[in-house]
């Protein structure tokens, strides 16, 4: 396995920028999540990884290696596509011998009836076939070997892509978006799968993903990006609990964080729809914040008060163990979400008042233009509910 060096990368399709000097380096045998919505740039950034498409700036290296320039087969990568490119008329054992064939046999060995005659032949092929079933018995596939593509499950086909990159033993595993086309129960099992296959195999992992449910339990960390920019590249409680720019905030979490608008009115105190916070943030008088609270950082108040706000129920959401209800707060469009206990359930109907209380060290300030505003009050890591639990 090898590590992964990305400096300065810049990728422009006419006019329109898509990678905008992206610099990354990823550990040996880490498991790095590329995490950002639709058109940012990652599956970009993946391709020109792998060599299918070329960088307009910057290099990239792989165990130390540089390979710019390298065509694909030569940088010692391996890619599961989301479509999986299996071949249709292909058995499952030859799609998952086709890199291995390619690699060992030549061309005049590949030849379906000369090739069977020419010496070291057989011997070669014999290698490729053990490979293969031991490959196949540790996807616990080893029995769909003579089916084709077409006789098999979703997930059945993408542990046969996940096997056509394994047995080529490749420096890297590259993986885009290979669970996009499941349905939500076989993502979940396919998640644990991934993540026990990197555990047994100790690779490097660089995965594609929109998912961040996919992205914060499968990680060793995450980065994420926008609009051809990586924003933050952290593990994933730090990217849920300790983001360093509101568009992250904003993206990571169900339900999503709870942006407010807010004035600090002196040292320690912010008012914020019609309440006023108690925190102490390294802000001038008069100077606008954006206060981000995630909904589990609410709770019910029996009365308003300091670092409590209050709102109009407008709807009630039902999940099972957790209730989100949707608040309209004072002021222009200041909606809230709360996530709280079910057994609150029966109290709680639409129009009524409520009050809910903020811990002040569970909010997250920004400035005006989206960066972290850090204070004197520091947010503890092991009162942040990790994203694998919110999004249940």
């Amino acid at each position: 396995m090898a590590s992964v060096s990305i400096d300065g990368i810049v990728k422009n399709y006419g006019p329109t920028p898509v990678l905008r000097d992206v610099s990354l380096s990823i550990a040996d045998g880490e498991f790095l999540t590329l995490l950002g919505p639709s058109g940012c740039g990652k599956s970009t950034l993946l391709r020109v990884l792998a060599g299918l498409e070329m960088q307009d700036a910057g290099s990239i290296s792989i165990g130390g290696r540089v390979v710019d320039g390298l065509r694909p087969k030569r940088r010692d990568v391996a890619m599961v596509f989301q479509s999986y490119a299996l071949y249709p008329h292909m058995t499952v054992a030859a799609n998952i011998a086709l890199p291995l064939r390619m690699r060992r046999l030549t061309a005049i060995q590949r030849l379906p009836l000369v090739g069977r005659l020419l010496p070291g032949r057989a011997r070669i092929a014999a290698e490729i076939d053990m490979e293969v079933t031991r490959t196949a018995k540790s996807l616990d596939i080893g029995h769909l070997l003579p089916r084709k593509p077409g006789q098999l499950s979703g997930g059945q086909r993408q542990r046969v892509a996940v096997g056509r990159a394994m047995v080529r033993h490749p420096a890297v595993f590259l993986m885009d978006e290979p669970l996009s086309n499941l349905d939500s129960k076989l993502r979940v099992q396919m998640r644990a799968e991934i993540k026990e296959l990197h555990q047994r195999l100790g690779g490097t992992f660089v995965y594609v993903t929109h998912d961040q449910a996919e992205a914060m339990t499968l990680s060793d960390r995450v980065a994420v990006m926008l609009d051809g920019e990586l924003l933050q590249v952290a593990p994933p409680q730090d990217i849920y609990g300790d983001p360093s720019d509101r568009r992250v905030a904003e993206f990571i979490g169900s339900p999503k964080i709870n942006i407010l608008d807010g004035v600090m009115r002196e040292r320690g105190l912010i008012d914020v729809a019609g309440s006023t916070l108690k925190i102490d943030a390294a802000a001038l008088p008069g100077m606008h914040l954006s206060l981000g609270i995630r909904p589990e950082a609410l709770h019910l108040a029996d009365q308003g008060g300091q670092s409590t706000l209050t709102g109009s129920v407008r709807m009630i959401e039902h999940m099972g163990s957790d209730l989100f209800v949707h608040l309209d707060l004072a002021g222009p469009d200041q909606p809230l979400v709360a996530r709280l206990p079910a057994e609150y359930g029966p109290r709680i109907t639409p129009g009524q008042t409520l009050h809910v209380g903020i811990r002040p060290e569970r909010v997250l300030l920004f400035t005006p233009d989206g960066r972290r505003l850090r204070g004197q009050v520091e947010l503890s890591r092991a009162s942040v509910m990790p994203l694998r639990e919110a999004a249940r």
